[in-house]
Protein backbone atom coordinates (compact mmCIF):
# COMPACT_ATOMS: atom_id res chain seq x y z
CA UNK A 1 0.00 0.00 0.00
CA UNK A 2 1.30 3.45 -0.92
CA UNK A 3 1.94 5.73 2.03
CA UNK A 4 2.24 9.49 2.17
CA UNK A 5 4.02 9.64 5.53
CA UNK A 6 5.90 6.82 7.21
CA UNK A 7 7.30 7.15 10.73
CA UNK A 8 9.64 4.32 11.75
CA UNK A 9 10.74 3.82 15.38
CA UNK A 10 11.17 7.57 15.91
CA UNK A 11 12.41 9.00 19.19
CA UNK A 12 13.16 12.59 20.09
CA UNK A 13 15.80 12.92 22.81
CA UNK A 14 16.82 16.06 24.65
CA UNK A 15 20.27 16.41 26.21
CA UNK A 16 19.78 17.38 29.86
CA UNK A 17 23.45 18.30 30.35
CA UNK A 18 23.68 21.94 31.32
CA UNK A 19 27.37 22.81 31.58
CA UNK A 20 29.57 23.50 28.55
CA UNK A 21 32.02 20.83 29.71
CA UNK A 22 29.37 18.12 29.82
CA UNK A 23 27.96 19.16 26.45
CA UNK A 24 31.46 18.93 24.91
CA UNK A 25 31.97 15.47 26.41
CA UNK A 26 28.64 14.41 24.94
CA UNK A 27 29.65 15.84 21.55
CA UNK A 28 33.10 14.23 21.44
CA UNK A 29 31.70 10.83 22.41
CA UNK A 30 29.00 11.09 19.72
CA UNK A 31 26.23 11.42 22.28
CA UNK A 32 27.30 8.40 24.30
CA UNK A 33 28.39 10.22 27.44
CA UNK A 34 25.87 11.99 29.63
CA UNK A 35 26.41 13.27 33.14
CA UNK A 36 22.67 13.77 33.28
CA UNK A 37 20.64 11.09 31.51
CA UNK A 38 18.81 12.30 28.37
CA UNK A 39 15.05 12.80 28.25
CA UNK A 40 12.89 10.98 25.69
CA UNK A 41 10.18 13.47 24.69
CA UNK A 42 9.00 10.85 22.18
CA UNK A 43 9.93 7.19 22.35
CA UNK A 44 9.83 4.59 19.55
CA UNK A 45 6.88 6.03 17.59
CA UNK A 46 5.81 4.19 14.41
CA UNK A 47 2.85 4.67 12.05
CA UNK A 48 1.91 5.08 8.37
CA UNK A 49 -0.47 7.60 6.83
CA UNK A 50 -2.05 7.13 3.42
CA UNK A 51 -2.61 9.90 0.84
CA UNK A 52 -5.76 11.88 1.65
CA UNK A 53 -5.89 10.87 5.31
CA UNK A 54 -6.74 13.49 7.93
CA UNK A 55 -5.14 12.45 11.21
CA UNK A 56 -6.09 14.02 14.53
CA UNK A 57 -3.36 14.08 17.18
CA UNK A 58 -4.69 14.29 20.73
CA UNK A 59 -3.09 14.23 24.18
CA UNK A 60 -2.58 16.26 27.34
CA UNK A 61 -0.20 19.23 27.39
CA UNK A 62 3.37 18.01 27.63
CA UNK A 63 2.63 14.63 26.08
CA UNK A 64 4.67 15.23 22.92
CA UNK A 65 2.05 16.38 20.38
CA UNK A 66 3.95 19.52 19.34
CA UNK A 67 7.25 17.62 19.34
CA UNK A 68 5.71 15.19 16.85
CA UNK A 69 4.24 17.99 14.73
CA UNK A 70 7.66 19.70 14.60
CA UNK A 71 9.16 16.46 13.30
CA UNK A 72 6.40 15.99 10.71
CA UNK A 73 6.77 19.62 9.64
CA UNK A 74 10.55 19.09 9.29
CA UNK A 75 11.26 21.88 11.76
CA UNK A 76 13.41 19.38 13.71
CA UNK A 77 14.87 15.95 12.99
CA UNK A 78 14.47 12.66 14.88
CA UNK A 79 17.16 11.65 17.37
CA UNK A 80 16.48 8.05 16.41
CA UNK A 81 14.43 6.43 13.69
CA UNK A 82 13.30 7.71 10.31
CA UNK A 83 10.50 9.84 8.86
CA UNK A 84 9.68 9.58 5.15
CA UNK A 85 7.37 12.16 3.54
CA UNK A 86 6.43 11.71 -0.11
CA UNK A 87 6.03 15.35 -1.06
CA UNK A 88 6.31 18.75 0.62
CA UNK A 89 5.05 19.52 4.12
CA UNK A 90 3.98 22.78 5.72
CA UNK A 91 3.29 23.40 9.41
CA UNK A 92 0.83 25.89 10.84
CA UNK A 93 1.46 26.84 14.45
CA UNK A 94 1.23 30.19 16.20
CA UNK A 95 4.94 30.97 15.85
CA UNK A 96 6.10 28.32 13.36
CA UNK A 97 8.82 29.79 11.16
CA UNK A 98 7.87 33.40 11.84
CA UNK A 99 10.67 35.88 12.49
CA UNK A 100 9.57 38.17 15.32
CA UNK A 101 11.75 41.06 14.14
CA UNK A 102 10.43 41.07 10.56
CA UNK A 103 7.15 42.56 9.33
CA UNK A 104 4.26 40.49 8.07
CA UNK A 105 5.22 41.31 4.49
CA UNK A 106 8.81 40.20 5.05
CA UNK A 107 7.66 36.99 6.75
CA UNK A 108 5.40 36.15 3.81
CA UNK A 109 8.34 36.45 1.41
CA UNK A 110 10.72 34.55 3.71
CA UNK A 111 8.39 31.61 4.39
CA UNK A 112 7.31 31.31 0.76
CA UNK A 113 10.93 31.27 -0.37
CA UNK A 114 11.63 28.56 2.22
CA UNK A 115 8.87 26.50 0.60
CA UNK A 116 10.50 26.83 -2.80
CA UNK A 117 8.30 29.48 -4.36
CA UNK A 118 9.89 31.86 -6.84
CA UNK A 119 9.71 35.64 -6.52
CA UNK A 120 7.14 35.65 -9.33
CA UNK A 121 4.97 33.05 -7.58
CA UNK A 122 5.16 35.01 -4.32
CA UNK A 123 4.06 38.21 -6.07
CA UNK A 124 1.17 36.34 -7.71
CA UNK A 125 -0.05 34.92 -4.39
CA UNK A 126 0.70 37.87 -2.11
CA UNK A 127 -2.73 39.55 -2.40
CA UNK A 128 -4.52 36.25 -1.77
CA UNK A 129 -2.40 35.66 1.35
CA UNK A 130 -3.10 39.16 2.63
CA UNK A 131 -6.82 38.91 1.92
CA UNK A 132 -7.13 35.53 3.67
CA UNK A 133 -5.18 36.73 6.74
CA UNK A 134 -7.45 39.78 7.16
CA UNK A 135 -4.49 41.67 8.65
CA UNK A 136 -4.86 44.72 6.38
CA UNK A 137 -2.40 47.48 7.40
CA UNK A 138 -1.00 45.38 10.25
CA UNK A 139 0.85 43.40 7.59
CA UNK A 140 3.48 46.17 7.61
CA UNK A 141 4.09 45.89 11.37
CA UNK A 142 6.74 43.65 13.03
CA UNK A 143 5.45 40.20 14.05
CA UNK A 144 6.51 40.85 17.67
CA UNK A 145 3.65 43.37 17.91
CA UNK A 146 1.05 40.79 16.81
CA UNK A 147 -1.36 38.97 19.10
CA UNK A 148 -1.43 35.16 19.09
CA UNK A 149 -4.52 35.25 16.91
CA UNK A 150 -2.86 37.54 14.36
CA UNK A 151 0.21 35.28 14.17
CA UNK A 152 -2.05 32.30 13.65
CA UNK A 153 -3.90 34.10 10.85
CA UNK A 154 -0.69 34.95 9.05
CA UNK A 155 0.80 31.48 9.49
CA UNK A 156 -2.35 29.79 8.20
CA UNK A 157 -2.67 32.16 5.24
CA UNK A 158 0.93 31.58 4.17
CA UNK A 159 0.84 27.79 4.61
CA UNK A 160 -2.29 27.14 2.57
CA UNK A 161 -0.99 29.25 -0.31
CA UNK A 162 2.27 27.29 -0.60
CA UNK A 163 0.15 24.35 -1.80
CA UNK A 164 1.74 21.65 0.42
CA UNK A 165 1.17 17.91 -0.01
CA UNK A 166 1.13 17.44 3.78
CA UNK A 167 -0.36 20.06 6.09
CA UNK A 168 0.35 20.01 9.85
CA UNK A 169 -1.93 22.21 11.96
CA UNK A 170 -0.75 22.57 15.57
CA UNK A 171 -3.38 24.27 17.76
CA UNK A 172 -3.53 27.13 15.23
CA UNK A 173 -7.34 27.20 15.34
CA UNK A 174 -7.48 27.44 19.15
CA UNK A 175 -6.74 31.17 19.09
CA UNK A 176 -8.55 34.04 17.38
CA UNK A 177 -12.22 34.55 16.60
CA UNK A 178 -14.72 31.89 15.61
CA UNK A 179 -15.42 33.43 12.20
CA UNK A 180 -11.81 33.09 11.08
CA UNK A 181 -11.58 29.56 12.53
CA UNK A 182 -14.64 28.55 10.51
CA UNK A 183 -13.05 29.98 7.37
CA UNK A 184 -9.92 27.95 8.07
CA UNK A 185 -11.99 24.80 8.60
CA UNK A 186 -13.68 25.33 5.24
CA UNK A 187 -10.25 25.64 3.61
CA UNK A 188 -9.12 22.44 5.35
CA UNK A 189 -12.22 20.65 4.00
CA UNK A 190 -11.31 21.88 0.52
CA UNK A 191 -7.82 20.43 0.93
CA UNK A 192 -9.39 17.14 2.04
CA UNK A 193 -11.48 17.02 -1.15
CA UNK A 194 -8.26 17.59 -3.12
CA UNK A 195 -6.78 14.50 -1.47
CA UNK A 196 -4.14 16.27 0.63
CA UNK A 197 -2.83 14.66 3.81
CA UNK A 198 -3.51 16.60 7.00
CA UNK A 199 -2.32 16.28 10.61
CA UNK A 200 -4.53 18.15 13.05
CA UNK A 201 -3.21 18.70 16.59
CA UNK A 202 -5.99 19.60 18.99
CA UNK A 203 -7.23 19.32 22.57
CA UNK A 204 -10.78 18.91 21.30
CA UNK A 205 -11.80 15.30 20.69
CA UNK A 206 -15.08 16.62 19.27
CA UNK A 207 -13.30 18.79 16.69
CA UNK A 208 -10.97 15.92 15.75
CA UNK A 209 -13.95 13.58 15.40
CA UNK A 210 -15.66 16.05 13.08
CA UNK A 211 -12.68 16.76 10.84
CA UNK A 212 -10.54 13.58 10.72
CA UNK A 213 -10.86 10.01 9.52
CA UNK A 214 -7.96 8.76 11.66
CA UNK A 215 -6.58 9.69 15.08
CA UNK A 216 -3.61 9.03 17.30
CA UNK A 217 -3.32 9.47 21.06
CA UNK A 218 0.08 10.58 22.36
CA UNK A 219 0.55 10.20 26.12
CA UNK A 220 3.80 11.37 27.72
CA UNK A 221 6.07 10.34 24.88
CA UNK A 222 4.29 7.14 23.87
CA UNK A 223 1.81 6.32 21.12
CA UNK A 224 -1.17 4.90 23.01
CA UNK A 225 -3.37 4.19 19.97
CA UNK A 226 -3.62 4.91 16.24
CA UNK A 227 -6.37 4.01 13.80
CA UNK A 228 -9.96 4.93 12.92
CA UNK A 229 -10.87 8.32 14.33
CA UNK A 230 -14.21 7.83 16.09
CA UNK A 231 -13.25 5.02 18.53
CA UNK A 232 -10.00 6.77 19.54
CA UNK A 233 -11.63 10.21 19.81
CA UNK A 234 -14.36 8.73 21.99
CA UNK A 235 -11.84 6.92 24.21
CA UNK A 236 -9.81 10.11 24.62
CA UNK A 237 -12.97 12.12 25.35
CA UNK A 238 -13.84 9.71 28.18
CA UNK A 239 -10.32 10.09 29.57
CA UNK A 240 -10.54 13.89 29.41
CA UNK A 241 -13.96 13.89 31.10
CA UNK A 242 -12.52 11.82 33.93
CA UNK A 243 -9.41 14.01 34.11
CA UNK A 244 -11.41 17.25 34.24
CA UNK A 245 -13.48 15.94 37.16
CA UNK A 246 -10.29 15.73 39.24
CA UNK A 247 -9.39 18.58 41.55
CA UNK A 248 -6.63 20.92 40.37
CA UNK A 249 -4.23 19.34 42.85
CA UNK A 250 -5.09 15.83 41.66
CA UNK A 251 -4.52 16.91 38.07
CA UNK A 252 -1.11 18.31 38.98
CA UNK A 253 -0.25 15.15 40.91
CA UNK A 254 -1.26 13.00 37.96
CA UNK A 255 0.88 15.01 35.52
CA UNK A 256 3.81 14.88 37.93
CA UNK A 257 3.42 11.11 38.24
CA UNK A 258 3.35 10.68 34.44
CA UNK A 259 6.43 12.87 33.97
CA UNK A 260 8.27 10.89 36.65
CA UNK A 261 7.42 7.62 34.87
CA UNK A 262 8.50 9.15 31.54
CA UNK A 263 11.86 10.15 33.04
CA UNK A 264 12.29 6.72 34.64
CA UNK A 265 11.76 5.04 31.27
CA UNK A 266 14.20 7.50 29.70
CA UNK A 267 16.75 6.67 32.41
CA UNK A 268 16.28 2.94 31.84
CA UNK A 269 16.89 3.23 28.10
CA UNK A 270 19.79 5.67 28.39
CA UNK A 271 21.52 3.49 31.00
CA UNK A 272 21.59 0.66 28.48
CA UNK A 273 22.43 2.74 25.42
CA UNK A 274 24.16 5.97 26.39
CA UNK A 275 25.33 6.37 29.96
CA UNK A 276 28.70 4.64 29.66
CA UNK A 277 32.03 5.19 31.37
CA UNK A 278 34.06 8.00 29.83
CA UNK A 279 37.19 5.81 29.81
CA UNK A 280 35.73 3.83 26.91
CA UNK A 281 35.83 6.99 24.80
CA UNK A 282 39.30 8.28 25.66
CA UNK A 283 40.65 6.78 22.38
CA UNK A 284 38.05 8.71 20.39
CA UNK A 285 38.83 11.96 22.20
CA UNK A 286 42.58 11.35 21.77
CA UNK A 287 42.24 10.75 18.03
CA UNK A 288 40.17 13.90 17.71
CA UNK A 289 42.82 15.86 19.62
CA UNK A 290 45.59 14.52 17.38
CA UNK A 291 43.57 15.48 14.31
CA UNK A 292 43.09 19.05 15.57
CA UNK A 293 46.80 19.28 16.48
CA UNK A 294 47.88 18.12 13.01
CA UNK A 295 45.59 20.70 11.35
CA UNK A 296 47.05 23.45 13.50
CA UNK A 297 50.57 22.33 12.55
CA UNK A 298 49.67 22.52 8.88
CA UNK A 299 48.41 26.05 9.42
CA UNK A 300 51.71 26.97 11.14
CA UNK A 301 49.89 27.93 14.31
CA UNK A 302 52.73 26.55 16.46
Amino acid sequence: MTYKVKVENVSKIYDMNRSRKDKLLSLFTFGHFYKEKPFYALRDISFEVEPGDSVGIVGLNGSGKSTLSDLLGEATVPSEGKITINGTSSMIAINAGLDQELTGVENIKKKCLMHGLSEKQIDERYNDILEFSELDDFINQPIKSYSSGMKSRLGFAIAIHTDPDVLIIDEALSVGDETFSNKCIEKIKQFQKEGKTIFFVSHSAKQVGRMCNKAMWIHYGELIDYGKCVPIANEYARFITKFQKMSKQDQLDYKKEMLTKQQEKSDEISTKKYHRPLLRYIPIVSLFGLFVYSVLLQLNIF
